[in-house]
């Protein structure tokens, strides 16, 4: 068991001095410590701080620290510091899919296998879960975010790619729910594998994204599209330049850079306590367009950027990939009409089809649900996939891939753009 107050204590010990050497270099005229040669000193100064407390309770007559005690001390001042807290062992589990906080000692943990468990306390108070939080809003993502009774609401994405989510004031208790990356780079080889794809939909995409071809993935909460819209990205040639905008970073294409070398991420910046300051995401996706981009990425679709991304769709920006929450292929169109209706551009039902049926090429619909046939596994895989055709009053679109005997897409329909798929590797398995 670790003190969790001793390494509170120490973690406050440690922040002062590694912010006091920052003030020392910046008035000797010294350059900044990077991320990496901060988290040695820190480790330096843990080292000094663990020190100095063994060396006290031998003074005091108490036996200190055992060597796995300093080591267990060590870790959790390290991850107070750089990391999450007490959270970090979850985060750290490859199993762990969710976790949910509802209240600093209410905490439930989803695992890959189904399995939802609760876990021990993550912090000592609601209040100390609430400066955990604020901890990581200071240091996340591009600009400091606020967690606070002014600003009670909050998306950020953590330093190993998770995505966390955080309310209060508007709770009884603060609650906070964090979505993992288990798969961070993620290649359609790796979504065949697991399931998610079979091999003639991973071909097929393959050739959608090579064709330049504009993809909308959609489906529920947690059903995977972000790591559909990884796969998806990983098939662009290293020699694209990429542009991704996102309300919190979450894709972090930038990271690979083996990948994706020329890689700008546009991320949502928030108003500030007076109201000013804020860049919404349609904002960022019309700045995208001017930055040179081969594809523009647009993490998620929640609102009135929808207009700006299907014009760029429309004019010569092609091999765009998007996701949507939607429940069903066929539903996306709906939901992106009444998106456009609360943009600023007020766009008509009529109008929004013609734009969707100029912009989007395909739809992918991708679902979750418990295998119960396999012991109540939890299953991800891409059930439908759909062409969008054209527009007479609404969008006409044909289900090329549809749900098989297992759930999995299989082939349904001839694709309107065939050759050019030909073209580009595919070879159709099931018309």
């Amino acid at each position: 068991m670790i003190d969790h107050s001793l390494v509170k204590r120490f973690r406050q010990e440690v922040g002062d001095r590694l912010a006091h050497q920052r003030r020392l270099d910046q008035a000797n005229g010294l350059p900044a410590m990077t991320g990496e040669d901060e988290r040695q000193f820190a480790r330096a100064l843990i080292s000094q701080v663990l020190e100095e407390h063994a060396r006290s309770e031998i003074g005091l007559g108490r036996t200190p620290p055992t060597v796995e005690e300093e080591e267990a001390l060590a870790a959790g001042i390290h991850a107070a510091l750089f990391g999450v807290g007490r959270l970090q062992p979850l985060l750290d589990d490859p199993e762990v899919e969710n976790i949910d906080i509802n209240g600093c000692d209410k905490v439930f943990v989803s695992y890959a296998d189904g399995q939802e468990l609760m876990h021990d306390p993550v912090a000592e108070s609601d209040d100390e879960l609430i400066e955990l939080i604020q901890i990581l809003a200071a240091y996340s993502g591009l600009s400091s975010r606020p967690f606070d009774t002014a600003n009670p609401q909050l998306d950020l994405r953590l330093p190993d790619g998770s995505r966390l989510s955080a309310v209060m004031d508007v709770t009884v208790r603060p609650a906070v729910s964090i979505r993992r990356a288990r798969l961070g780079k993620v290649f359609m080889s790796d979504l065949v594998g697991n399931g998610t794809i079979s091999p003639d939909v991973g071909r097929f995409l393959s050739a959608a994204v090579a064709a330049r071809k504009n993809l909308m993935i959609a489906g529920s909460t947690n059903a995977g599209k972000t790591t559909l819209l990884r796969g998806l990205a990983n098939e662009i040639p290293p020699s694209e330049r990429l542009i991704t905008v996102e309300r919190a970073l979450e894709l972090g294409l930038d990271q690979f850079p083996e990948l994706h070398p020329n890689v700008i991420a546009f991320e949502q910046r928030l108003p500030n306590s007076e109201g000013q300051g804020e860049i919404s995401m349609a904002e960022l996706v019309r700045r995208s367009l001017r930055m040179n981009p081969s594809r523009v990425i647009v993490g998620e679709v929640l609102g009135d950027e929808i207009v700006t991304m299907l014009n760029a769709m429309t004019q010569g920006n092609d091999g765009s990939l998007s996701t949507i929450h939607a429940n069903s292929s066929m539903e996306v169109f709906n939901r992106i009409a009444t998106y456009a209706l609360q943009a600023g551009e007020r766009l008509p039902i009529d109008a929004t089809h013609m734009l969707i049926a100029g912009a989007i090429d395909f739809v992918i619909f991708i679902e979750k649900r418990n295998d119960y046939h396999r012991g109540g596994t939890l299953r991800r895989y891409v059930s439908s996939i759909r062409e969008v055709n054209g527009c007479d009053g609404r969008v006409l679109s044909s289900e090329v891939f549809a749900p098989g005997p297992d759930g999995g897409a299989v082939p349904h329909a001839p694709v309107s753009c065939l050759d050019e798929l030909m073209a580009h590797g595919y070879t159709p398995g099931g018309w």
